[in-house]
């Protein structure tokens, strides 16, 4: 059942009230009754607190995972790098040319594995975790 109520609604109000109106096809009267039932509904808000939980449970776990993967990037290459000072001996100036020039070579060769790898979707980070869920059977 329906009863007719009279309410004061700003001129802005009202303005916004008669675009939507419009701009939906939908009449004015059901426009203002939906929002009052949103508004006035106990549920509403805690519905839309509940989503903004969830919605921030997600995104801290997303962090995590992302501050995880980030460690292990940190810790690979530096473990890598100290090892190969560690291992690495140091080359006369005729060695360093032939060195370097063989070494851009093959950064030229890593740079594009590496893009063929990301564009592919094949990530390093999938192969470790495969590989240490593997080991652990």
């Amino acid at each position: 059942m329906k009863i007719p109520t009279k309410v004061f609604l700003t001129s802005d109000t009202i303005k916004v009230l008669d675009e939507r109106a419009r701009r939906t096809r939908r009449q004015k009267s059901e426009i203002v009754r939906a929002a009052l039932e949103a508004y006035l509904s106990p549920d509403g808000a805690e519905a839309g607190e509940a989503a903004l939980f969830r919605r921030l449970d997600r995104m801290s776990r997303q962090l995590d995972r992302l501050e995880r993967d980030v460690t292990i990037a940190n810790e690979a290459i530096g473990l890598f790098v100290k090892t190969w000072l560690k291992v690495t001996p140091a080359m006369s100036s005729v060695e360093d040319r032939a060195a370097s020039a063989k070494g851009q070579e093959r950064y030229a060769a890593f740079i594009d594995l590496l893009s063929r790898r990301i564009s592919e979707g094949r990530l390093l980070r999938g192969e470790v975790l495969s590989d240490v869920a593997a080991e652990r059977i």
